[in-house]
């Protein structure tokens, strides 16, 4: 098995990889709260975190991975309210389309999707044992974990509870003990979802959700849990103290957490107003423009997301997807299998080696795009045994690792054709109000040479392929 180093937030440094069992991996990933079209902050731990379970399991490894969507979150009974209906339409709107920008993406769904709805009587449960175990209290209907009794606290994000306290802004609540207890469970307020507890009425709370689907889904321990670094505190120390009160054992092993997206140096905000919706963004750029313009900048790096960067990175990409068009058009899509020969093993050798360092995508990523420029080099000088082996390695090997540079799949390709007789029909309907009707026709008559018949109906142009 390769030998892979990660950088480790709570050991503050670069580590060993080992799993707790043997050649599987358990991972959880932070979800977003799911009460709007997820932006590009939402998806760079999405396209980053798919590409790293992608390369464990090329170097061997079988990887459960678990991704939860928050639906029950203060934002999302607001938009509920505004709208009035129950938060339950507002959450299962936003996670089919949460579903259409991942699928976009090329971004493969992980093993389980939990939802913190249906987890409700294990959070519960959980909070239980934590005020059984001493580590929680119940004060006026809410429950709070107690920091105090978790010597370890602050440990994830390197912070001293005693100078937190002393520096801290948190506005100090009657209910609780200490300015750093955190909410377990919530009183429900009126007009608020809630469920019933032995502590009357209420909602659980935001950091209790993440140990308990991680926990149910993936054990006691389990090797990695990611996000963005904005979660380090206070959720993911949160997740880490509460867990760890509960069953006395290390939570995850590891925590890797990938920088923030910026704009113009700036922290993406809604409060600014520099939210970029991935909805929009895939109207101008491909995925694999927007995959491979975030993997071209190490994972824990801040990325600054501009225009400039991306019509920059569109352009290599639109190289190398012109290369590997070339060799394909050249054998009419039937492109001959080649055997690793060493010099193919010597690039593969190099790209796991720089993946297995920390995850180096754009080392990788420099790797494929100078592949391109042999690809062509040896496409000019008819070297045939080239040609297919850097085409194989950049479409077989490294791009099926990174999630770019992929094939399209029979949905695509339904998806592309059925775009682009929407658009011919459009034409064709144009021309006919113009009573352009020779060019129309001609539009009709080639389009049945090749096998596609229009039918003109009351409810507008159909079309059928024979």
């Amino acid at each position: 098995m390769v030998k892979v180093k990660i950088f480790d937030t709570l050991k503050g440094g670069l580590v060993d990889f080992e799993p707790i069992e043997k050649n599987h991996v358990r991972m959880y990933v932070c979800g977003p709260t799911i009460y709007n079209l997820i932006h590009v902050g939402n998806a760079r731990p999405m396209i980053v975190f798919d590409a790293f379970r992608r390369f464990l399991e090329y170097i061997g490894y079988k990887v459960t991975m678990v991704q939860n969507f928050t639906d029950i979150d203060d934002k999302i009974i607001n938009k509920a309210n505004e709208e009035g209906v129950p938060f339950e339409e507002v959450a299962e709107r936003y996670i089919v389309e949460y579903w259409k920008d991942s699928y976009y993406l090329r971004i493969r769904p992980a093993n389980y999707h939990p939802k913190t709805s249906n987890y409700v009587s294990e959070i519960i449960e959980f909070i239980e044992d934590l005020i059984k175990k001493g580590f929680a209290y119940e004060s006026q209907g809410d429950v709070y974990f107690d920091v105090t009794r978790f010597e370890k606290y602050g440990e994830l994000s390197h912070r001293n509870p005693k100078d937190m306290i002393a520096g801290s802004r948190i506005e100090i609540s009657e209910k609780k003990r200490n300015p750093l207890d955190f909410t377990l469970w919530k009183k429900a307020k009126e007009g608020e979802p809630y469920w019933e507890s032995p502590w009357g009425n209420g909602r659980p709370g935001w950091h209790i959700e993440c140990s308990v689907m991680s926990n149910c889904l993936l054990g006691d321990s389990f090797d990695i849990h990611a996000g963005g670094n904005d979660l380090v505190f206070p959720h993911h120390e949160n997740e880490k103290a509460q867990s760890e009160a509960r069953h006395g054992k290390t939570f995850a092993k590891y925590w890797m957490h990938n920088g923030m997206i910026k704009f113009s140096g700036e922290k993406m905000s809604k409060s600014i107003g520099n939210i970029w919706l991935v909805r929009e963004l895939v109207k101008s750029y491909d995925p694999d423009t927007i995959k491979t313009f975030i993997l071209s900048k190490h994972y824990r790096t801040p990325l600054d997301f501009t225009e400039e960067g991306l019509n920059a990175q569109k352009k290599s990409v639109k190289r190398v997807n012109e290369a590997l068009k070339r060799v394909e058009e050249k054998y009419n899509d039937h492109v001959p299998y080649v055997p690793k020969s060493e010099y193919m093993e010597d690039k593969i050798n190099e790209f796991i080696e720089n993946l297995a360092l920390d995850f180096n995508t754009p080392k990788a990523i420099a790797l494929i795009f100078e592949l391109t420029n042999e690809l062509n080099k040896s496409f000019d000088e008819n070297n045939e045994k080239r040609v297919l082996e850097t085409y194989h390695l950049i479409r077989n090997e490294f791009g099926p690792i990174l999630g770019i540079f992929e094939l399209p799949t029979k949905e695509e390709k339904t998806l592309k054709t059925k775009e682009l007789m929407n658009l011919i029909i459009s034409v064709r309907n144009s021309l006919r109000k113009e009573k352009n009707f020779q060019l129309s026709d001609y539009i009709r008559d080639t389009l049945k040479n090749i096998g596609i018949v229009l039918k003109d109906t009351p409810d507008g142009t159909k079309y059928i392929i024979e």
